[in-house]
């Protein structure tokens, strides 16, 4: 076992339908290859009423973690408290969730929490009724985050108010790319080497359309050991791409 995060981390992005899927999926399949017990939970999904298969479906057959737990389901493709109260449906409640995934903790050296959307998007209610965020989700576990960035224009002012937000809450971070171009240009060349100090990897544009096999035999070429991957010199691998 290599000097990863264990224990619960947090996936969240800057952005939605901005690749924190496939991201969960690289890192639990880049963990279990390392020898880790990993569990998936998806706090509250968004956007069943179509039959598609959710979030955890899709890291599941990408990735096949021991454990994928959805905790929430709302039909509509709305943030998951927007969603719930539009179906009238009970909201997610914080510390049911704390709890659920503190549960999946004990039993997994790994628990990736994949949130929905952005990192302030309200996910559910506390006891005393206020909204909650996945960063709220965040804190109350002492669980780090990685964020998932777009590779192109926008991003790097997106991913530095997603930076101080945890930074400012005290939770540990690093970046993602999500979707790097098979043919990148100049921008995404010049955000890249903005966003060194913070990455933790880049996954290529397209893999959650790959055979499972090789996405899990591949993913650990796309992140950094604190990912548990083998990716250890960004020059080389600016080089090589």
């Amino acid at each position: 076992m290599s000097d990863g995060w264990t224990g619960p981390v947090l996936v969240t992005g800057t952005d939605t339908e901005i690749g924190k899927t496939v991201v969960t999926a690289a890192v639990a399949a880049a963990a279990q290859a390392a020898g880790l017990r990993v569990a998936v939970v998806k706090p509250g999904q968004t956007g069943t009423a179509t039959g598609e298969p959710g979030d955890v479906d899709s890291v599941t057959r990408l990735a096949a973690p021991l454990t994928g737990r959805t905790l929430a389901s709302y039909p509509d493709p709305l943030a998951p408290l927007a969603a719930a109260r539009v179906a009238d449906l009970p909201p997610l409640e914080l510390y049911n969730a704390v709890d659920a995934i503190r549960e999946e903790a004990d039993k997994h050296d790994l628990v990736l929490i994949e949130g929905a959307g952005g990192l302030l998007v309200p996910m559910g209610l506390r006891p005393s009724g206020e909204p909650w965020t996945v960063a709220d989700l965040a804190v109350s576990l002492g669980a780090p985050a990685v964020v998932v960035a777009r590779a192109g224009l926008g991003t790097l002012n997106h991913t530095a108010l997603t930076l101080e937000a945890l930074e400012r809450r005290a939770v540990p971070a690093g970046v993602v790319i999500g979707a790097w171009p098979a043919e990148p240009e100049l921008v995404h060349w010049l955000n890249l080497s903005e966003l060194v100090p913070n990455l933790l990897g880049a996954v290529p544009a397209g893999a959650g359309g790959m055979d499972p096999g090789v996405f899990r035999r591949s993913a650990p070429g796309w992140l950094t050991p604190a990912l548990y991957g083998v990716l250890d010199d960004w020059r080389a691998w600016a080089e090589e791409t």
